[in-house]
């Protein structure tokens, strides 16, 4: 039985954009809020959204702080999310730290480094983690942790994100210090056709093969899988990962949301 002592509950708002609501104090993971169906053309890749987001931005609650896991790719940061990054705290990685300046709330992580939020008298260690997405830009995960998480075999209970990240052996060791009550699985198995000098699509995200391989290891106790829906660039989307899971063995670890409806997690 989970251990985890805190309450999280998540919106899924569409892709990568989430809330997380974890005792009294609201977290938004990835803002992107812009209106589909939309063609964006990044020079190796036009992305097409072909769905909207299921909250607008006026219909969010409030919320106090941002977890953004990079700022230069549409589909987890967007012309309208960038609204919702001024004055607020933002943690980033490096690069999008740099480029989101002036803004004086927005810190840069970079792997394994660890930040403290305190928010309404409540406080958490943000930790960053390893990714490798796009070559040639940065990419964040985060393992949040708090004391009131609570403990597991002498390990700190945490929620894990895993960011727009392949699966790397590197991640493996979070099981060393942590305990993972809920690991946020970026999923969809994003692919670029043409990348200069790779042979075959490049992988940027991981699938559900790979994401059910991490959880094992990491010994997790639940998965949320998000960032496979609404983008002609996700090879892998609900019914295949269904079917994966399934077959993987780990369907009675996976908690589904449904898009704008708030959903108790742990």
């Amino acid at each position: 039985m989970p251990s985890f002592k805190s309450q999280l509950t998540m919106t899924h708002i569409g892709t990568a954009t989430t809330l997380l609501e974890i005792d009294g104090v609201t977290l938004l993971t990835d803002p992107a809020f812009n209106d589909a169906p939309a063609d964006y053309d990044l020079g190796i890749i036009v992305l097409k959204n072909t769905k909207g987001p299921a909250l607008k931005l006026n219909e969010l609650p409030p919320f106090d702080a941002v977890l953004l896991s990079h700022e230069d790719h549409v589909d987890n940061l967007d012309d309208s999310g960038r609204q919702l990054l001024d004055g607020r705290k933002v943690i980033t990685t490096m690069d999008g730290a740099k480029n989101l300046q002036p803004r004086p709330g927005v810190q840069g992580i970079r792997p394994w480094e660890q930040l403290s939020l305190n928010i309404g008298g409540k406080s958490f260690t943000v930790t960053g983690t390893p990714c490798q997405h796009l070559p040639g830009g940065e990419c964040t995960g985060f393992i949040l942790e708090s004391p009131n998480f609570g403990t597991t075999d002498g390990k700190p209970n945490v929620i894990y994100i895993s960011g727009d990240t392949v699966y790397l052996d590197e991640l493996v060791s979070i099981r060393d210090k942590y305990h993972v009550s809920v690991a946020i699985v970026h999923l969809g198995l994003a692919t670029v056709p043409d990348f200069p000098g790779v042979e075959g699509p490049l992988e940027i995200t991981m699938g559900g093969k790979d994401a059910a391989k991490l959880v094992r290891e990491l010994d997790a106790d639940i998965i949320v899988p998000i960032h496979f829906e609404s983008w002609k660039h996700f090879t892998e989307h609900s019914g295949e990962l269904h079917k994966i899971f399934e077959k993987e063995g780990i369907m009675d670890k996976v908690c589904w949301l449904t898009p704008g409806q708030p959903k108790r997690v742990i």
